[in-house]
C-alpha cells in the first residue's frame, strides 16, 4: 500500500511535496522516498526528510510513501513510483504497462514514471485500465499529481481531476504541455457462441482463479471476504473455502429498536452456516453511526446520500476486520453487478442494447465506486479485491450473450450466475433477489433517523455539517459555453451542493461581461441538467451592467439560499475581479475552479467529457467550417498548431470563438441537446456566427 505524489515546474516543489506527504500519510508508520533530478532521499521520518531536503531548489520532485519499501527509481536517472497490487506479472514490468495487452495484465496500480533521456524530459502517468487504484492532477503553476485529491488540495491546488484510466498521460516538463493518449478497453463483440454448460464453466474457472491470485500470497496471513448473504458475495466464500483459503467473513448492520431486522444479518447468518465458513458479525445502534459517519465523510470527499450510505458499511466491516484478527486483505464482490445486469437501469433498455448498457456502466466504475472504496479501505490500511474485475474475468464476462444475463420478461437478472450458484448446491443463494447494501445493512435507514434526531428534514443537509469546506450552497454564473459548464461539473465532482444556475441574457452582442451566442439555449441546458435557472435581462452598458448581476445575485440569495457562486474565469481579470466585488458585497463567495488552468489542457478535458460546438468564430485561422460540429481532440490539435503559428488562444479568451455543450456525463445531463435547424452567418472568412432556429431535448 502506497501513496505517491509529485510536482513539476513548480519552484516549491520539494517543499509542496513535503506537505502533500504529510497529509497523504494518515498517520501510519511509513517509508518516504523523494527524488528530483539532483539526488535522491529516503527515511521513515517525514520532519527529518523535510530537514534534509530544506535547501534543495530543484523546480522537479517525485516521491511516495509507503508502509512497505515501494518501488522507486532511486539511483537512476529515471525516476519510478507506484501504488501497485500486481497479481500476475512482476513489478518491474509496470513501466512496460502501456505497451503490454491490458488483457494480460492482472495488477491493481497507478504509477508514475520520469524518463530523462537526451533530449526527452517527460512524466508518464497511468493507472491499471479498469481504475482500481486512483491518481489525480492539476496543470495550473506547474503539474501535480497525487493518489488522492486531499494531497493536491493540501498542496493549494483545490480543483484536482481524477485521471481518467482509459488514457496515458504524459508532460513534457520543457514545454509545459500534457498530451492524453487513449488506451484499448474491453469491447461486447465478438459475442461467445459457446453453449450454455461451456460459458458457465468457463466463468466459474476465470472467477475461481481471479479469487486464487488475489489470496495474500505470504504464509500464514488471514485474510476477509465482506459476506452480505448475497449472490456475489457467497460466490466468492465458496470458491474462498473450496480453494482451501484461510479466511473470516465478515457482515456488518444497524440494528435498532422498532427497526426492521437488516435482511443481510438474515442471509450472512444462514449462508455462512450453509457453507461451513467462519463469520463474524458486528451489529450497532444507530446512537454509534455517527462516529464513523464523521469519519467517513471527509474520507470519501463527498456528502452524497447514498455514496456515504454505501461507503460506512464498507468502512465499519474494514475497521472490523482489522482489529479482530489483523486483517490486511479483504475481497468483495464489486462488478458483478455491472457485468451481469444487476441494477435497474439494465431493465429499462432493449434487450439488444443490455451488453452496452453493461460496457457504459463499466466505464462510468472508477469515478462512481472505485475511488470512494479506495479511499475508505486506504483509511483503515486494508488491501480492497475485487475478483470480478480481473481483466480476463471482464473480457469475458461483457461477452456472454444477453439472454444469458437478465430474463425475457425482465424479471430474474445475472441469470449464468445464478445458474452457476445452482450447479454448486446453493440453490437458496441463487434465488435471492439483489438488495443493494444501503437498504440490505440499514446504513441508509440509520442515517435518515440520525438526520431526523438532529433536526434535518433532508438526509443530505445533515451530511454536509461533517465536511465544512463542502458545506456551502452555491450558484452557478452560466453562459451555455465551455467554461461555466466545465467549471460547474467540477465543483459538483467536488461534493458542492450546486442549487441553481445563473444567466445573464445581455441584449448587447459586444458586452464586456457576458457571454451572448446561442444564450436563449441555457434554457433547454437548465431543463436538460434538471437544474432551476435565474435568467436576468441586460442591456450590456459597460459597469452598468454589473447592476444586474447584483439582481441576479440577489434573487438567487431570496430563491435558493446561495451563499457563493461559480465562475468559469480562466484568464480574464476584468471579469473575474467586478464578479469577485460584486459578490463580495452581496457576502457570496467565489468559486473559480478553472483560474490559471493550462488552456490547451482544459481544452483536452473539456472536448473528451462534453459534446461541444463552436457558435462563432473571430480570428485569422478560423472559418465557418468550424461552427456547428462538435470539436475533437484533433480539432484541440490544430488550435494548438494555429497557436504556434499566428498567437491565437487555445481556450477562446481573446474571443477567437464562442461555445455550446449539448451533452456531458449522464450524471450531470439528464436529455442531450439537439439543433435541429441552423444557419451560418457569415461576415467575412474569419468571422461567422451559428443562428440557432430550432432545437429540442431527447432523452439518452
Amino acid at each position: 500500500m502506497c501513496e505517491i505524489i509529485g510536482v513539476f515546474n513548480n519552484e516549491k516543489s520539494t517543499e509542496l511535496v513535503i506537505t502533500g506527504l504529510d497529509v497523504l500519510k494518515k498517520g501510519r508508520e511509513t517509508d518516504f522516498r523523494i527524488s528530483t533530478e539532483n539526488g535522491d532521499w529516503h527515511s521513515n521520518d517525514l520532519q527529518e526528510l523535510k530537514q534534509v531536503v530544506k535547501g534543495e531548489r530543484s523546480r522537479n520532485c517525485i516521491a511516495c510513501c509507503s508502509c512497505e519499501p515501494p518501488a522507486s527509481g532511486e539511483g537512476s536517472k529515471d525516476k519510478f513510483v507506484a501504488d501497485a497490487e500486481i497479481y500476475n506479472i512482476f513489478e518491474g514490468e509496470l513501466k512496460k504497462i502501456p505497451l503490454l495487452s491490458e488483457r494480460k495484465v492482472d495488477a491493481a496500480y497507478a504509477f508514475a514514471h520520469w524518463i530523462r533521456e537526451g533530449d526527452s524530459d517527460e512524466l508518464c502517468i497511468a493507472r491499471d485500465i479498469i481504475g482500481l487504484k486512483p491518481v489525480c492532477f492539476v496543470h495550473t503553476d506547474g503539474f501535480a499529481f497525487a493518489s488522492e485529491k486531499k494531497g493536491l488540495e493540501a498542496m493549494g491546488f483545490p480543483h484536482a481531476i481524477v485521471l481518467d484510466p482509459r488514457v496515458l498521460l504524459k508532460y513534457d516538463l520543457r514545454e509545459d504541455r500534457l498530451r492524453f493518449e487513449k488506451r484499448d478497453f474491453f469491447d461486447i463483440e465478438p459475442e461467445l457462441k459457446e453453449d450454455k454448460e461451456k460459458l458457465k464453466g468457463d466463468l466459474l474457472n476465470l472467477l475461481r482463479e481471479s479469487i486464487s491470485r488475489r489470496i495474500p500470497s505470504r504464509s500464514g496471513e488471514k485474510f476477509g471476504v465482506l459476506f452480505s448473504g448475497g449472490l456475489d458475495s457467497t460466490l466468492i466464500a465458496y470458491l474462498c473455502k473450496d480453494l482451501g483459503a484461510d479466511f473470516v467473513c465478515y457482515t456488518v448492520a444497524v440494528e435498532e429498536p422498532g427497526m426492521k431486522e437488516a435482511e443481510d444479518l438474515q442471509y450472512a447468518v444462514r449462508f455462512a452456516a450453509d457453507l461451513g465458513v467462519e463469520l463474524k458479525l458486528k451489529k450497532m445502534r444507530v446512537k454509534e453511526l455517527e462516529k464513523y459517519v464523521k469519519e467517513v465523510v471527509p474520507v470519501i470527499e463527498d456528502t452524497d446520500v447514498m455514496m456515504t450510505s454505501v461507503a460506512l458499511p464498507l468502512y465499519v466491516a474494514c475497521e472490523f476486520a482489522k482489529e479482530d484478527c489483523g486483517i490486511k486483505t479483504v475481497l468483495y464482490g464489486l462488478g458483478a453487478e455491472e457485468l451481469f445486469t444487476g441494477y435497474e437501469r439494465h431493465r429499462r433498455v432493449k434487450k439488444e442494447d443490455l451488453n452496452k448498457e453493461c460496457l457504459a456502466g463499466l466505464l462510468r466504475t472508477h469515478e462512481r465506486d472505485l475511488y470512494r472504496d479506495e479511499l475508505v479501505a486506504k483509511a483503515q490500511g486494508i488491501s480492497l479485491r475485487a475478483p470480478f474485475l480481473a481483466p480476463d474475468f471482464v473480457d469475458y464476462a461483457l461477452r456472454v450473450p444477453a439472454s444469458y444475463k437478465l430474463s425475457d420478461d425482465k424479471t430474474e437478472n445475472k441469470l449464468i450466475l445464478r445458474d452457476i450458484a445452482r450447479d454448486l448446491g446453493l440453490v437458496e443463494v441463487a434465488g435471492r433477489k439483489k438488495r443493494a447494501v444501503q437498504y440490505g445493512s440499514n446504513f441508509l435507514k440509520a442515517i435518515e433517523k440520525l438526520a431526523k434526531k438532529k433536526g434535518f428534514k433532508y438526509k443530505r443537509d445533515y451530511l454536509r455539517i461533517f465536511y465544512p469546506s463542502r458545506n456551502a450552497k452555491l450558484g452557478c454564473l452560466f453562459s451555455s459555453g465551455k467554461d461555466s459548464t466545465y467549471a460547474l461539473w467540477l465543483m459538483q465532482k467536488e461534493g458542492y451542493p450546486v442549487e441553481c444556475l445563473i444567466t445573464l441574457k445581455s441584449l448587447n452582442p459586444e458586452s464586456y461581461m457576458f457571454h451572448t451566442p446561442a444564450i436563449e439555449l441555457v434554457e433547454l441546458q437548465a431543463e436538460a441538467m434538471g437544474m432551476p435557472l435565474i435568467m436576468e435581462e441586460t442591456q450590456g452598458e459597460k459597469e452598468k451592467e454589473l447592476e444586474d448581476l447584483r439582481a441576479a445575485f440577489q434573487e438567487s440569495k431570496t430563491k435558493y439560499g446561495i451563499e457563493g457562486v461559480i465562475t468559469g474565469a480562466l484568464r480574464s481579470n476584468y471579469q473575474k475581479e467586478r464578479i469577485e466585488r460584486i459578490a463580495a458585497e452581496e457576502n457570496l463567495k467565489v468559486f473559480s475552479p478553472l483560474w490559471h488552468v493550462n488552456q490547451e489542457t482544459e481544452m483536452r478535458l473539456v472536448v473528451n467529457k462534453f459534446e461541444l460546438i463552436f457558435t462563432g468564430i473571430s480570428a485569422y485561422g478560423l472559418d465557418k467550417s468550424w461552427l456547428g460540429r462538435r470539436i475533437t481532440e484533433e480539432d484541440v490539435d490544430r488550435l494548438v498548431a494555429l497557436d504556434k503559428k499566428i498567437g491565437l488562444n487555445i481556450a477562446g479568451e481573446g474571443g477567437e470563438f464562442e461555445s455550446l455543450v449539448l451533452d456531458g456525463p449522464a450524471q450531470m445531463f439528464k436529455k442531450r441537446l439537439v439543433i435541429e435547424e441552423s444557419e451560418i452567418v457569415e461576415e467575412d472568412r474569419n468571422t461567422a456566427r451559428l443562428v440557432v432556429k430550432e432545437s429540442r431535448l431527447v432523452e439518452k
